[in-house]
């Protein structure tokens, strides 16, 4: 398997396909690489690199007890590129990916970043606060905690329905993607998955969005049941000095599933600006 051993000793896995520009991806939670795996080669075949990690305490990387939190994560990430030497990339994540691309290019600016795509992403804050009304409500990610803790391989199973729209009227279910994604979430260790909690509903991404000058494609579900979009999607594209906001009417938290062909062409669509 590629490894990446960052500066302390915590082991990321990735994977690099294809030749061409790179475009680099970043997963949600509780999932790993393997959830891009459709994007990956389907820009592949269009003429790109393609490279997806997994994040610390997921998938096939270390489980670290330390670490676990968002400055990190975009450190890691930090060095993934740098390791790579990827430049003049397009870097896209979903959900809580999304928060770490913001971060990373919070942190670690945009030099090797052309262009980026924030899908169901995380920013700027998922927590409901006297600042940030529209955001959800502690106990729900108490209750996350709560699931993940006390049984998380049934947890994650039942997340799938809402997760992937499952539950709305006429929509078809697949067990596949639903085992995908149970197998995804049970390569992670317990205590990166955890502690990530934490970070995708409680870390603040307002002042990392704000120093982002590059184009960001800014995409929603609008019937996204796992992250609102009126407290994400919808703000992050004001925030962001060049965004270009494509709303899904209808469409579900796992759309680059659930709408792979749609969402695939309108991201090739992007990358070629």
């Amino acid at each position: 398997m590629s490894m990446v051993t960052t500066k302390n000793g915590t082991q990321i896995f990735y994977k690099d396909w294809g030749k061409g520009r790179p475009v680099l991806f970043s997963h949600g939670w509780p999932l790993s690489a393997d959830a891009w795996d459709a994007q990956m080669v389907f820009l592949g075949q269009h003429g790109y690199r393609v490279i997806a990690h997994d994040r610390r305490g997921h998938g096939r990387s270390s489980q670290t007890w330390d670490g676990n939190h968002m400055d990190q994560y975009a450190d890691d990430l930090a060095e993934l590129i740098e390791a790579l030497d990827l430049k003049d990339m397009i870097i896209v994540g979903h959900s809580t990916g999304g928060g770490e691309i913001t971060r990373y290019m919070g942190r670690h600016g945009t030099g090797r970043v052309a262009r980026a795509v924030l899908l169901g992403a995380v920013p700027p804050l998922m927590l409901k606060t006297t600042a940030n009304p529209g955001g959800l409500p502690m106990e729900v990610f108490d209750g996350i905690r709560k699931g993940t803790f006390d049984d998380r391989s049934q947890f994650f199973m039942d997340l799938t329905i809402p997760f992937y729209g499952f539950n709305r009227p006429g929509v078809k279910v697949s067990e596949g993607a639903r085992k995908s994604f149970w197998l995804q979430g049970m390569m992670g260790g317990l205590k990166g998955q955890f502690d990530c909690i934490k970070q995708f509903s409680e870390v603040d991404f307002t002042e990392d969005l704000k120093k982002i000058m590059v184009p960001v494609l800014v995409a929603h579900g609008g019937d996204d049941q796992i992250v609102p979009i009126g407290a994400s999607a919808m703000l992050s594209s004001k925030l962001l000095k060049n965004a270009t906001l494509k709303i899904y009417p209808g469409a579900d938290h796992g759309l680059s599933f659930t709408r792979q062909d749609e969402f695939n062409a309108d991201l090739l669509s992007f990358i070629k600006g």
